[in-house]
Parts: C-alpha cells; sequence; structure tokens
C-alpha cells in the first residue's frame, strides 16, 4: 500500500508517518520508484501500536523508541525480553518526600523482605516505590504506606495474570508485544477501574450529607 493507505489504515497524517520513520519509531517501507515507497500490514500495526503508546500511554518518542527497539530484538528470552520493557519504562522521580527518604527505603526494604520479593536495586520500580512512600510520608498519609501489603497482594495476583498472558503468546516479537501493552496500557486499564470501583462503592459507603469522620464508615 501506498501512505495514503497506510495514513487512512493507520488513522495519522503522512506527515506523521514520515516523522515516525525519521525518529526510528516505524521501519521505513520498500522504495519501488524513485517517488514511490509501498507499505504492508506490518506497518499498519506497528502505526497503530505507536499511537496507543504516544497518544494513550503519553511515552515521549523517545521513551516509546527504547520500547520497540525491545520488539525489535528478536534475540532475548521471554524472561530478558520482559525484563528490558520494564527497565525501558523508567520511573518518575520527584523530590517531595526527600526528607523522608531514608524511612521510605526501609518501608520498601521491609516489604520485599516480608513478602520475598527478589527484586534488583537498580530496578526503577522500586526506586519510584520509595519515591511514592516518602512522599506519602512528608504528606501525613502514613496509612498509605501501612497499606502497602494489602495493595501488594492485589498487585502480585495482576502480575500472575501479566505473566500468563505473557505465557500464552506463541511468538517472542508477541511476547514482548504483550509485555509492553499489558504494563504501560494495562495500567491506565487498572487506573480506570480503580476509579469506577471507588465510584460504585462510595455510593453504598460514602454519606452524601457531609463529612465522614474516623470510623463513620460502616
Amino acid at each position: 500500500m501506498r501512505i495514503a493507505a497506510l495514513s487512512r489504515a493507520g488513522g495519522v497524517s503522512p506527515a506523521s508517518i514520515k516523522y515516525y520513520v525519521r525518529e526510528g519509531l516505524l521501519p521505513p517501507g520498500t522504495r519501488t520508484h524513485q517517488n514511490q515507497v509501498e507499505y504492508n500490514d506490518d506497518h499498519v500495526n506497528r502505526l497503530r501500536l505507536i499511537r496507543a503508546l504516544l497518544d494513550i500511554g503519553g511515552l515521549s518518542v523517545e521513551a516509546a523508541r527504547s520500547l520497540l527497539a525491545v520488539l525489535d530484538t528478536g534475540t532475548l528470552t521471554a524472561r530478558e525480553s520482559l525484563g528490558m520493557v520494564l527497565y525501558a519504562l523508567g520511573e518518575r522521580r520527584s523530590s517531595v518526600g526527600e526528607s523522608e527518604k531514608e524511612t521510605a527505603a526501609a518501608d520498601v526494604e521491609a516489604l520485599l523482605a516480608r513478602r520475598g520479593w527478589r527484586i534488583d536495586e537498580r530496578s526503577p520500580a522500586r526506586s519510584t516505590l520509595v519515591d511514592a512512600c516518602a512522599a506519602l510520608r512528608l504528606l501525613g498519609h502514613e496509612d498509605l504506606v501501612a497499606a502497602m501489603d494489602d495493595y501488594a497482594d492485589i498487585s502480585e495476583s495482576i502480575a500472575a495474570i501479566d505473566i500468563g498472558l505473557i505465557l500464552a503468546e506463541p511468538a517472542l516479537d508477541r511476547i514482548t508485544e504483550t509485555a509492553i501493552v499489558g504494563n504501560l496500557l494495562g495500567d491506565t486499564l487498572l487506573s480506570a477501574l480503580r476509579r469506577l470501583a471507588q465510584e460504585h462503592l462510595s455510593s453504598g459507603l460514602l454519606p452524601e450529607d457531609g463529612p465522614t469522620g474516623a470510623g463513620q464508615v460502616s
């Protein structure tokens, strides 16, 4: 197909397609004549993935390029592929709660020890969790930090579903794409489900006639 057909199939402009090619997100098409380039269904699928990463996942072009490079490697084991995806997702760094960093790091260490989770010290998610705990402590929300084990229980169940979906894929490229989509867009899906569940449960648990104090919710 020509670039106009690819544009219609992928829902982006020809200018965007050329930009994605220049940035290394989309493989170039096959040049058939001096001014003609042909694309195929693989380009359509990659274009849809790029849009999902950028538009829904909110990734920068650089971050998307890193993830897609993992997808294109094609020589890794399933575990190596998942590991590269998790680390390519990076970490959210925050200066909020710097004064609580040491205590927060101890919170996370204790959690990992209790659960027997084998996590590399360089893990971006580990650093993100420390930052989150530090910010929560600074803001006076130690109750959320104390609830980490409850959240970890649920997270382990979710991770088991994630790994099951990855293992169900027959080919490495699909394994890697599932790891990317599952972690990035899956986070968006889980956040939406969490908010929907809160909206649903709040109708029965939270009163409508004023603020609720400690111990008033039954």
